[in-house]
């Protein structure tokens, strides 16, 4: 018997010889691969960075008020605590106990128990300017200031 050597129907030239690496699919069942559009992806890419970047910007933005804010309002506490401990008062203050700045027409402030409503026609100060109450670090918890309220 004598063997006729195989012939291949397949033609040697449209075969891949490494069909995974084909850019397209090589079979009819297989999956279609489209190329990235490499401009698309890095546009995206970039858009969702910048949008996380900004709002973590805005976060610590916030944040950064918060703090000038509490800066501010420890600032005005220990101005107005040093105003009041240069002040006239007649007495010892208690701790959690409230009282009144006065500034007098000569320009010294006073320390009072006296609150401005129950002065009457007797009020003898030239403008009132704070109501505080002592707290237990000896600084003053500011409740009303006339100069927040007159901006």
């Amino acid at each position: 018997m004598s063997e006729e050597p195989f012939l291949n129907p397949i033609n040697p030239e449209k075969v891949a010889q490494n069909p995974g690496l084909l850019p397209y699919a090589h079979t009819a069942g297989g999956a279609i691969i489209k190329p990235e559009d490499m401009g698309k992806t890095k546009g995206r890419s970039v858009k969702a960075m910048r949008q996380q970047t900004d709002r973590q910007m805005n976060q610590l933005y916030e944040q950064m008020e918060v703090l000038a804010k509490q800066a501010k309002l420890l600032s005005e506490r220990k101005e107005i605590s040093e105003r009041i401990y240069d002040a006239a008062m007649g007495f010892e203050p208690i701790i959690s106990e409230t009282y009144y700045l006065y500034e007098k027409e000569s320009g010294q402030d006073l320390l009072s128990l006296v609150a401005p409503e129950e002065w009457g026609r007797s009020f003898k100060y030239s403008r009132f300017l704070a109501k505080v109450t002592l707290l237990a670090d000896h600084t003053w918890d500011v409740t009303y200031n006339d100069d927040l309220n007159d901006e």
